[in-house]
């Protein structure tokens, strides 16, 4: 007995000190407190080129925080800190935080069967497939419905049909996503907005509302709100020693590996540094980490035309970036990993060594290529993929060595994923542009 309650007193303790040291800025009024990148020991010339690169591409908000306190703030094309945007899939991550807040709450248990709470007949699957989708399958991305045929957001049960059993396929199907709000409505007895301002935006001063669009509910807010959730997020779930989400069992699962399909995918929260990882509209599980260039606790919302939360709790640092769509041939997750080899040159250290190993081991050239690139890793031997921005290889050697052409003419113009293997323990990741 004594042992646990020595325990407790230290996880207490632990958690008093996280919050005294990591700063939370007031629930109302514009003041935050700001760091200097300067007294962080940063490279504060490199700064112009990460806020042009994300400025030159579409982007409306750049923030950056170290614990809690902000060191890069921009706004772009007329936006300022008032102004509102949408997340698009970002926004998935706050109806996870809400299915824990509910199941902290009694309201549901994520065990528990979809149909209890949106009545049997909502998919047009029997009642035995139904009866095997959980609230788990739902944040999972695990439902086994078909998002492969007709609208992917639709969510009438006509839409909603059999393709695999609950659990044993990954596919990221926006509809039975957005199906759980209406869980968490019915479970509760509130809108999804009630419940939300109630036990998540009045407790940490985020604003924002969810806004029916189509089929889908799209959260909106201002930047900085972006910014407090993922603040939030950091501390796991407590703000300024007010533990918003009690259910520390839940917040784990949410933030790790949450099944054995994709190892990248938490509960609607996107994961780095695991093995493998599998992309939207894609059966492939694709080796390596989901963005290279960040740490490898990272982890990430991230939602269509690059609106992204990157929180790093080792480094009790978050950014967030608000926009259009980037660049011509850029998707998030690229876009995401060259946001952060910039990062890196402004913090002067790199904080992932594949990013380390591209810089200093692979060449690539020409590139955007025409015809003929040359993949150069002087004196290596090597296997090398080439995956399109859907995730497929379209391309494999495993009998690569130093100066490897790769005849490029018969792939569509786009961005590809390079990746080279070295050895048994060494992945390098680069980006080649292959162009018409």
């Amino acid at each position: 007995m004594k042992n646990i309650l020595l325990l407790f007193t230290l996880i207490l303790i632990a958690v008093s000190t996280k919050s005294q040291t990591t700063y939370f800025p007031p629930l109302t009024g514009n003041t935050w407190d700001t760091l200097s990148p300067g007294s962080l020991g940063w490279c504060q010339d490199k700064i112009d080129s990460l806020l042009d690169y994300i400025g030159t591409n579409n982007s409306k908000a750049f923030i950056l925080l170290v614990d809690g306190k902000i060191v890069l703030e921009k706004y772009y094309d007329n936006f300022t800190m008032d102004s509102l945007w949408y997340w698009a899939s970002a926004g998935k991550t706050v109806t996870s935080f809400m299915t824990g807040i509910a199941q902290q709450e009694n309201y549901l248990n994520i065990t528990d069967t979809t149909s209890q709470y949106l009545g049997q007949g909502w998919t047009n699957c029997t009642s035995g497939q139904e009866e095997k989708i959980t609230i788990w399958n739902q944040l999972t991305m695990t439902s086994g419905l078909d998002d492969g045929t007709g609208d992917p957001y639709c969510t009438d049960d006509t839409c909603l049909n059999y393709l695999a059993d609950a659990g044993t396929r990954w596919a990221y199907h926006n509809a039975p996503y957005t199906l759980l709000d209406a869980v968490i409505e019915n479970a509760t007895g509130l809108t999804l907005n009630t419940y939300t301002t109630q036990k998540l935006k009045t407790p940490t001063g985020m604003t924002g509302f969810f806004l029916q669009s189509g089929y889908n509910n799209v959260y909106i807010s201002t930047a900085r709100s972006m910014a407090r959730f993922a603040l939030l997020i950091q501390n796991h779930g407590n703000w300024n020693v007010n533990q918003i989400m009690t259910d520390t069992n839940y917040f784990n699962q949410m933030v790790n590996t949450s099944q054995s399909l994709n190892n990248s995918y938490g509960y609607l929260w996107w994961l780095n540094g695991k093995s493998s990882f599998m992309v939207p509209q894609s059966q492939i599980v694709i080796p390596g980490s989901l963005n290279p260039s960040a740490p490898p606790d990272m982890i990430a919302a991230l939602g269509l035309n690059g609106q992204f939360i990157n929180v790093v709790p080792s480094q009790n640092l978050v950014y967030i970036r608000m926009g259009n769509a980037p660049g011509q041939g850029e998707v998030p997750l690229f876009f995401n990993d060259t946001i952060w080899q910039k990062l890196n040159d402004v913090m002067c250290s790199t904080t992932s060594s594949d990013y380390n190993v591209e810089k200093n081991i692979i060449r690539i050239y020409p590139n955007p290529s025409h015809g003929i690139s040359v993949i150069d890793v002087p004196g290596q031997g090597f296997e090398l993929t080439l995956s399109d921005m859907l995730g497929r290889i379209v391309y494999a050697d495993k009998n690569c060595f130093s100066k490897h052409e790769l005849d490029t003419r018969n792939f569509p113009a786009g961005l590809y994923q390079v990746r080279v293997s070295i050895g048994t323990n060494q992945l390098i990741h680069a980006k080649l542009i292959i162009s018409k």
